[in-house]
């Protein structure tokens, strides 16, 4: 027991638990009426959902269509999980099992549109990866099928909604989500254009890459500020914007140290959003 839990762990990627369940938690808090709503017995599932099954399927099916390719990035062995021949049966089963929990929850809803928000999430979280269509290794499909990550957010703002997010916020989650996608494969250039890999990185290389992304980031920046209304603190957003434009002027600077600082700014960035969402809503 204790050995399959350990593996579930590595396969979870633990660094990057914040990428989905994060974004879930800021989706519920700007979608919910009162804070009340955070001990409601569906944000408290999902929660735990987005946490670590979701996050299993979606770098288990990456590291099972990866294995090979994965062998000669020296990235997977230091900071993921590198899979050997003799665990594939074992995530296999993993896998197999988070599935029946996803379809289980998507049975289990009521609303049509939070069915078909989770279903795109995990279709876009299995193609990603997965042959026929395996987007990360198609320009422009890579980092745009990188939306997989804003769905949770969507999500979340539905459950304590009822409605949709207004389209510039959803623009702006897919500014961001695309932007991270592609600063994330500019230290796997080299690696990817040997395994024969073609992602937007490989394509446009190192210095284009940076420029896309902080045009991205830009983009999600100034959506940010408009949409809370120009207040002080959401000025704070430039910071992803700038980071890649520090990266692109310092040549010497290593992208791939950089790159694993990016959860840091995440956390504090969607934790800031979550405690003003949250504050704004303690009257109610």
């Amino acid at each position: 027991m204790v050995g399959i839990l350990s593996f579930a762990f590595r396969v979870s990627r633990f660094r990057f638990w914040i990428y989905l369940a994060g974004t879930y938690v800021v989706g519920y808090s700007l979608g919910m009426d009162s804070w009340r709503d955070l001990l409601a017995p569906t944000y408290v599932v999902f929660l735990a959902y987005f946490f670590l099954p979701a996050n299993i399927f979606l770098y288990g099916v990456n590291d099972y269509w990866d294995e090979r390719t994965d062998r000669d990035n020296p990235k997977k062995a230091r900071k993921e999980n590198m899979l050997c021949d003799a665990d594939r049966r074992r995530l296999l089963g993993l896998l197999t099992l988070v599935a029946l929990l996803s379809l289980a929850l998507i049975v289990a809803m009521d609303s049509v549109v939070e069915r078909a928000v989770l279903a795109s999430f995990l279709g876009l979280s299995f193609f990603y990866s997965s042959e026929p269509l395996r987007f990360k290794s198609r320009p422009i499909l890579d980092f745009a099928s990188n939306s997989l990550y804003v769905m949770p957010g969507i999500l979340g703002f539905h459950q304590a909604s009822g409605s949709l997010p207004v389209l510039p916020m959803i623009i702006a989650g897919v500014m961001h989500t695309s932007a991270m996608h592609l600063f994330s494969a500019i230290p796997d250039i080299e690696y990817d254009r040997k395994a024969g890999i073609v992602t937007t990185a490989v394509v446009l290389r190192r210095n284009a890459s940076l420029g896309l992304c902080a045009i991205f980031w830009t983009l999600l920046s100034l959506l940010a500020i408009h949409l809370t209304h120009y207040s002080a603190p959401s000025f704070a957003v430039f910071v992803y914007p700038s980071i890649p434009l520090v990266v692109l002027l310092r040549e010497g600077l290593d992208i791939d140290r950089v790159y694993w600082y990016w959860p840091y700014v995440n956390t504090a960035m969607g934790g800031g959003l979550f405690l003003a969402s949250t504050l704004a809503k303690l009257h109610l």
